[in-house]
């Protein structure tokens, strides 16, 4: 029942859709050049031989499938890869780092008439989708065509399983679409078997296997060159709220701490402007990067709201606040911190990675926080003890290596679905 009633909402929606779609190009939310493959008109045709398309939501997501591409190109000489994302950053970023043989295209809205199009298309002979975004039309219209279809890396959170559970019917019909779900952890996977999967398990965490952000040389000599020997630490992915809780301790290390200096990655890099004046009306000196605004031996905070350089300050940075989590929004995702052997704190709110951060705190490679005094007490003890900030680092190092070969595993099972159904494909031919 509420799958039909999707459909025809998305059906009578259709003005409406069309509308908001056209605002979000007008807003630079949607790529004006390719905005027709958000329509399900695709650019490019369709490459002969098995074609496996796979769908990530956003940039995260679609890092994480970087090496499994790779490991499956490897394995299957006569295999392309169809990548599908719906922002206009992970489009850039798969533009960019995507190898021979895997291409990108904006995933389609999901409403019948753009889904049946792409499909008609694109054909794919294995569907995979990443972490936990359910698109109804997509889904069940895949699954009707009897394309085999896996989720990889699921992730449902307490929060996600609370709301799907009030629609249980619904999740259920779109769980039972895959012949295989993935989770990330044993607590996902029990949560998708409750959910309704037929049949899911834990292989390991695609995160693990992300390899480092990249930087630029040339920009980390300078900061380096800049910067000196002055103590620093970085808070990464900040959100709201946030910003002043870390500026107040910026303000209780600094006395003890001289040079002290206190990078801020925003998570929205258009909140830099807002987030540097009000540290400014508080008195401390700040400097943005989006402007090439002078780090000054006086710069209280830098505000780092540019694109792309995460790289570069967790490289910069030996300490690193992972941001979204002392407010309730469920954390931020610490493994790319840990593979440029940097010692995490993060608040209590880490609902997103539950099982990452007991893991975390069980290999003593991250310390959690409460509150603002906690985060000063914990930023002030690694700043003070290079030791202990090297041994955590060491730590979060081990925890990576720890799934090192989950993509071994991952795309093991990913090969013996697309062999399974080969197979029955050449039963029903030659029935």
């Amino acid at each position: 029942m509420m799958l039909s009633l999707y459909r025809g909402a998305t059906v009578l929606a259709a003005p409406f859709i069309q509308y908001y779609l056209n605002k979000r190009k007008a807003e630079g939310k949607e790529d004006a050049a390719r905005f027709s493959e958000r329509l399900g008109q695709s650019s490019r045709p369709r490459p002969n031989g098995t074609l496996i398309w796979m769908h990530a939501a956003s940039v995260g997501e679609s890092l994480s499938l970087l090496p499994l591409i790779d490991k499956l190109l490897a394995d299957l000489a006569n295999m392309q890869i169809l990548v599908t994302t719906g922002t206009t950053t992970s489009a850039k970023l798969m533009g960019d780092r995507l190898p021979t043989r895997a291409f990108h295209q904006y995933i389609p809205v999901d409403r019948l008439s753009y889904v049946r199009r792409f499909l008609d298309h694109w054909r794919p002979d294995l569907t995979l989708w990443a972490e936990s975004e359910f698109w109804p039309n997509l889904i069940t219209e895949t699954h009707d065509r009897q394309i085999p279809m896996m989720l990889i890396n699921g992730r449902i959170s307490p929060k996600a399983f609370s709301g799907w559970q009030k629609a249980q019917r619904l999740i259920a019909r779109l769980l039972r679409c895959f012949d295989l779900c993935l989770g990330q952890s044993d607590e996902d996977v029990e949560r998708l078997l409750r959910l309704g999967a037929k049949s899911s398990k834990c292989v390991g965490n695609l995160k693990f296997a992300v390899p480092a952000l990249p930087v630029v040389e040339a920009d980390l000599a300078e900061l380096q060159s800049k910067l000196s020997d002055r103590p620093r630490w970085l808070t990464a992915s900040t959100h709201p709220g946030e910003e002043s809780i870390v500026a107040q301790v910026h303000r209780d290390l600094r006395s003890t701490h001289a040079g002290l200096l206190t990078i801020i990655v925003p998570r929205h890099p258009a909140r830099g402007s807002e987030i540097a004046q009000a540290l400014r009306d508080q008195g401390l000196t700040v400097a943005i990067r989006s402007r090439n605004e002078s780090l000054a031996a006086g710069t209280d905070i830098y505000i780092a709201d540019t694109m792309g350089e995460m790289g570069l300050f967790f490289r910069l940075a030996d300490i690193v606040f992972m941001g979204k989590s002392l407010v309730p929004l469920g954390g931020q995702n610490p493994l790319e911190a840990f593979r440029l052997n940097c010692a995490v704190i993060h608040g209590p709110h880490m609902m997103n990675f539950q099982w990452m951060s007991e893991e975390m705190a069980r290999m003593d490679c991250a310390v959690t926080v409460q509150d603002q005094a906690s985060l000063a007490a914990a930023a002030n003890e690694l700043l003070i003890d290079p030791g202990r900030c090297r041994a955590m680092a060491d730590n979060g190092t081990a925890f990576v290596e720890s799934q090192a070969q989950v993509v071994d595993l991952i795309a093991d099972e990913v090969k013996a679905v697309l062999a399974k159904h080969k197979t029955k494909a050449l039963s029903d031919a030659a029935a």
